[in-house]
């Protein structure tokens, strides 16, 4: 099978989600839940890495010697070894050296390698480390996830329209957590083009008493939820609501409640799960708000979300 062919079947792979609604029993507003933890490696991100990566095929920047780098410690990373494994070239994850284990597991079943920088330099020192990386060696192509365009237009071109279409009404509101900006870009964009009215806000998890494996904190901070990093985030193209803060055991707890309704998430499908019912809030009654899960429960086992399972 060429490059080629392989990513005509890995842009497959990352096709299609479905989106549920929820009816809040609070303000009588259905909340629509996009299940983008359905996707193959189990998150939202494989849409990126599908597109990224595919593109990258198209223009000829990745070929049958290429080794994708990027800097990520969480859901990309993953994303990306599976990826790379579908088009058959190398992978390598640059990360903190405190990221937890079963992430590390994951990206090497795939064949991928995990490069650890030191904890103390976070995730900006795994990226200066990959800009390293690629001025030593020209085979290296580095997909970017913080700046690189395609990573919104993946989702203004798939994911926003299909969620438009699922949910088949209005959206009057839309909130996401802001990691790379590229999820929230993108639904809005395809919101924007669609003509719908929607009230759209970022999400931030308010630092409390959630501890972390693979953080630039030991204790605090929702797994890829990144303050400051993104360059892809327009606030002013899109016209941003007021943010919406949520406290971190409140995303916790919020996660959990979402797996024992049998949706199986992690952490930042919680704190969006959260800051919908927000956005309920502020819209009033019977209105439609829309938001994504991002991502499964199994990458965060050695995280809070699990520290409440008791296994004796």
């Amino acid at each position: 099978m060429s490059l080629a062919e392989r990513k005509a079947a890995l842009i497959r792979m990352a096709a299609r989600t479905i989106a549920i609604p929820y009816q809040d029993p609070e303000t009588h507003c259905t909340i629509w839940m996009k299940l983008e933890y359905l996707l193959p490696s189990g998150s939202t991100k494989d849409r990126v890495a599908a597109f990224i990566l595919g593109h990258g095929v198209e223009t000829g920047a990745i070929n049958e010697e290429t080794i994708v780098v990027e800097a990520s410690s969480g859901s990309t990373s993953i994303s990306l070894a599976m990826a790379c494994a579908v088009i058959g070239v190398s992978f390598r994850a640059v990360m903190p050296e405190n990221v937890s284990r079963e992430r590390m597991l994951i990206i090497k079943r795939y064949g991928g390698e995990c490069v650890l920088t030191p904890k103390a330099a976070g995730i900006l020192g795994a990226m200066e480390e990959t800009r390293r990386m690629a001025a030593a060696d020209p085979r290296i192509f580095l997909p970017r996830q913080f700046e690189n365009q395609l990573n919104a237009r993946a989702h203004q071109r798939e994911t926003g329209p299909e969620l438009i279409q699922q949910v088949g009404t209005t959206i009057h509101g839309f909130v996401a957590g802001v990691g790379t900006g590229g999820t929230l870009m993108g639904i809005a964009r395809a919101l924007r083009e669609a003509g719908h009215p929607t009230r759209i806000a970022r999400v931030f998890p308010e630092k409390g008493s959630a501890c972390f494996q693979g953080q630039p904190e030991i204790c605090g901070g929702i797994p890829g939820i990144v303050d400051g990093l993104s360059t892809i985030l327009d606030a002013k193209e899109v016209g941003l609501d007021e943010d919406i803060r949520i406290d971190e055991r409140d995303a916790i707890n919020a996660a959990r409640e979402l797996c024992k309704r049998g949706l199986p998430v992690g952490p930042s499908s919680g704190l969006n799960f959260a800051a919908a019912r927000v956005m309920a809030r502020r819209l009033g009654p019977d209105k439609t708000v829309a938001t994504v899960l991002c991502d499964r429960m199994e990458r965060y086992f050695s995280t809070e979300l699990f520290q409440d399972v008791d296994c004796a």
